[in-house]
């Protein structure tokens, strides 16, 4: 009997690949960070075959480590950061990668909104346009790279490009092909009139066949087999949308649930029953066959931590503690004070406005590296605050939430979670949420769970419980209402700093 389930994760730097037996017991694991390329402000790409060649190695890293033989893995499951494009040409060679926090189209997601573009788009989507929305990028490619999009063959995203390499198929599936607005949310497919609304009506034979999350998409080449140490034919699902495998992954399955993401991006999502809600949100995608996850997301997560470590703390910590754990231990020793600096995480744009940057505010000379450090983790869980209020008037209710992503490794930021937020936060024992998601959905498509809830009762478990400091609450109210304030007078600013930064380089909005 195959006994075990390869889960691969391709986020925007870093592609992981864990091998879990059917109880969700970790056997092995393998990452590889690869690199962002940005050529221009806003443009971050990387390159595809650099992907690839990561994707092989931590496959066969990881299938050595784990000792076992390739044919005992029943199927393969794939997640990766979900928007962002990417591109094969016609003849199925990688063409173009960019990533989800790439906010070149900021100028045409504004000129899109001066003519209701995404009056069009929400009632068929359930998204109006943003900056690193798929469509808003083809669309950008269309008009402003013209040379590099007339050899467009086919659109899809980052897991689509690792199962393409492995099975030869070009195909999507529905969780990121909605989470990216390019499907008629409630008939699960694509859409003509979509189509148009973003300029791209003569677009319909760049998108791949659709199939569903837990179908399997295709089988391992004997090719790939040789390069990987897979067994050829070893089934490979269709795969998730990063957000909801790590959903999934962390024991997210049941209508109502919230699930909590502090990653590169802040999400912030709660399975509901049909796409329609009471009100808007930013963005909706199918969870399983006929469920689906109301959204709010945006790129001002824990990458603000992994900035400042990178730039400021990286190095400067002893040899036995990680940048992050001494920052933490920093933060931690701050006691929270009605002076304490307020920090904005835009260091990728705001959601909406790629023109939003990040900043600290109201420090004084009495301050700490800690009470910086505090203010950013905070800044993070306010903006995390700022999305669950607008999925609250939208109707997805919710008392208590999983957080998953980089910031849960962290004792003391599921904590401000948890006070900011004001429920209960638990942590899955597994860090590796997302491919943990995808090797659920793995075998729950070669039919050894018979849903994703099944599967998640069997392979998940919690580790860690917080519930709120209710002495804490009214300052957080607070500072969190300064922490709106500023950044609604801070936004003229980013606008003048935009077009004096446009002004400068030349570049095309």
């Amino acid at each position: 009997m195959q006994k075990y389930l390869l889960g691969l994760d391709a986020g925007n730097t870093v592609i992981k690949a864990v091998i879990f037996d059917l109880e969700g017991r970790e056997l092995a694991h393998a990452g590889e960070e690869g690199h962002s390329r940005m050529p221009c402000p806003g443009h971050v790409e990387r390159d595809l075959d650099e992907l690839w060649a990561n994707a092989r190695r931590v496959i066969r890293t990881c299938l050595d480590k784990a000792g076992i033989a390739a044919g005992d893995i029943a199927a393969i499951g794939c997640a990766g950061h979900g928007n962002g494009l990417y591109a094969l040409d016609r003849d199925g060679a990688p063409l173009i990668g960019i990533q989800s926090i790439d906010t070149r189209a900021t100028g045409l997601v504004e000129e899109w909104l001066a003519e209701g573009v995404g009056d069009r788009t929400y009632p068929i989507a359930r998204q109006r346009p943003w900056p690193a929305q798929t469509p808003t990028l083809l669309a950008w490619l269309k008009r402003f790279r013209p040379d590099v999009f007339r050899h467009i063959g086919t659109v899809f995203y980052s897991k689509d490009f690792v199962v393409n390499r492995l099975t030869g198929q070009r195909v999507s599936e529905v969780s990121d092909m909605s989470g990216a607005g390019l499907l008629d949310l409630a008939a699960r497919r694509y859409d003509r009139t979509l189509m148009e609304a973003y300029g791209l009506g003569d677009c319909m034979d760049l998108l791949p066949p659709l199939i569903e999350s837990a179908d399997i998409a295709g089988r391992v080449t004997e090719a790939v087999a040789a390069e990987t140490g897979l067994a050829a034919g070893t089934p490979v699902i269709g795969g998730l949308f990063d957000v909801v495998a790590s959903a999934l992954g962390s024991g997210v399955s049941r209508t109502g649930s919230a699930s909590i993401i502090a990653g590169t991006w802040s999400i912030n999502q709660v399975i509901v029953d049909g796409p329609d809600l009471k009100g808007p949100v930013f963005m909706s995608s199918t969870f399983d066959r006929t469920r689906y996850m109301a959204m709010e997301n945006s790129a001002t997560s824990a990458a603000n931590l992994e900035w400042l470590v990178r730039e400021f703390f990286d190095g400067d910590h002893h040899a036995a503690v990680s940048p992050f754990d001494a920052c933490c231990a920093l933060a931690a020793a701050v006691e929270p004070a009605a002076d304490d600096p307020l920090y904005h995480p835009y260091l990728y744009g705001a959601q909406q406005d790629g023109h939003a940057r990040a900043g600290f505010y109201g420090v004084a000379g009495w301050h700490t590296r800690g009470h910086l450090i505090r203010a950013l983790l905070e800044g993070v869980a306010f903006g995390h605050r700022q999305h669950v209020e607008t999925i609250r008037k939208a109707g997805a209710t919710f008392e208590e939430a999983v957080l998953s992503g980089g910031g849960s490794r962290s004792k003391l930021w599921p904590q401000i979670f948890a006070d900011v937020l004001g429920v209960p936060v638990s942590v899955a024992a597994s860090r590796e949420t997302g491919a943990l998601g995808a090797a659920i959905a793995a075998g729950t498509g070669v039919g050894l769970f018979d849903d994703f809830a099944t599967g998640a009762e069997a392979m998940v478990r919690t580790e860690r419980h917080y519930r709120p400091n209710v002495g804490l609450a009214a300052h957080y109210a607070r500072r969190y209402a300064l922490y709106t304030d500023i950044a609604e007078a801070m936004m003229p600013l980013w606008r003048r700093l935009a077009a004096s930064e446009k002004m400068a380089t030349g570049v095309a909005a």
